[in-house]
């Protein structure tokens, strides 16, 4: 907890305190609701995970599926209107901004969601759909809708996304000026 409080107070300058985020940032409590909430569904409790993530969204307006499996340090910046559809997958040390959706695009009960690698940030309003790897140290730009893979230390940016073959440089994470710029 100590080191995801500590990746929050990077990621936002806003911030004051660790106890002003422990309390106050909605995307805090959605990852202790999921956490517990994950914890009965891989038990398959029925019900109660379904339970625990609607009150989740109702308390935070960030809707995590208990099924989905999420790495360490997830920031999730502002949060309201962000969806993690059931099958996704999360790596570690990502940031993602209010209005994405990890969303599916299979009726059918078989993995249907993305693959979110390591050090990946995502846009504000960005859709990623499908079942979909997204390489470690990329960017998805914001209101970018993402329907096919995007390689490591890539940009995907648009509607529908093109790639562009630059990824996060370490420092940079927030630089979002950057995204699609041409380097000199």
């Amino acid at each position: 907890m100590l080191e995801l409080l500590r990746a929050y107070r990077k990621y936002d300058p806003a911030t004051d305190s660790s106890l002003e985020v422990l309390f106050l940032y909605p995307g805090i409590k959605a990852l202790a609701f999921h956490r517990l909430a994950h914890f009965f569904y891989k038990r398959k409790i029925p019900f109660i995970p379904r339970m625990i993530s609607e009150f989740s969204r109702f308390l935070t307006g960030i809707d995590i599926h208990p099924g989905a499996t999420i790495g360490s340090n997830l920031v999730i910046d502002h949060g309201m209107g962000v969806v993690i559809g059931e099958t996704a997958i999360i790596g570690d040390h990502v940031i993602i901004y209010h209005g994405v959706t990890l969303g599916g695009t299979d009726l059918k009960r078989v993995k249907r969601h993305p693959t979110v690698g390591n050090h990946v940030v995502i846009g504000s309003g960005a859709k990623v759909l499908g079942n979909i790897h997204i390489g470690d140290y990329s960017r998805i730009g914001a209101n970018s809708v993402v329907v096919s893979d995007v390689p490591e230390r890539s940009t995907a940016i648009g509607i529908p996304a093109r790639i562009l073959p630059q990824g996060i440089a370490p420092g940079h994470e927030l630089k979002h000026e950057e995204i699609g710029a041409k380097k000199p």
